[in-house]
């Protein structure tokens, strides 16, 4: 998994924390297998004070899709689903974090199969309905810690 915005292990540029746009970054990915029939996207910062804290569940991308857009959370097509964040809302909530520098995981997972799970699914009631079902999956980290 790679993103046009920053490279592993990088800043993400202030325009997709909750100090610039609160956007999505620009994300795309490669190597799935041909079988893949969905993909789900989960993106969290494990430094988070009060345990791992989720920025981003969605699921049930087309399994031969390749990248995401920039700001594209909100906007996704009726058939990929977006869960909920670890503020209870849907769609992605960009790097937030009070001190220190945080690292973000962006994690991509071809599966065999479709999520029969609703907007209301949490990170953990995506790996539940995943397990058993990746065939692959790829991860980017990138930094972010506010001035």
């Amino acid at each position: 998994m790679t993103s046009s915005a920053f490279a592993e292990e990088q800043a993400i540029p202030v325009k997709y924390p909750c100090d610039g746009e609160n956007i999505s970054p620009p994300l795309k990915w490669s190597g799935m297998p041909a079988q893949a029939v969905t993909l789900a996207l989960i993106a969290d910062d494990p430094d988070a004070g009060s345990g791992t804290f989720v920025h981003w569940v969605a699921f049930n991308f087309a399994g031969n899709m390749t990248e995401l857009a920039e700001g594209v959370s909100g906007k996704m097509p009726a058939s990929i689903v977006e869960g909920r964040n670890g503020a209870g809302a849907a769609g992605y909530r960009g790097p937030c974090p009070p001190s220190g520098n945080h690292r973000y995981f962006f994690k991509i997972y071809a599966l065999d199969t479709t999520l029969n799970l609703g907007a209301n699914a949490t990170k953990q009631d995506v790996e539940r309905a995943m397990a058993g079902h990746i065939l692959a999956q790829g991860e980017l980290m990138g930094r972010y810690q506010r001035q």
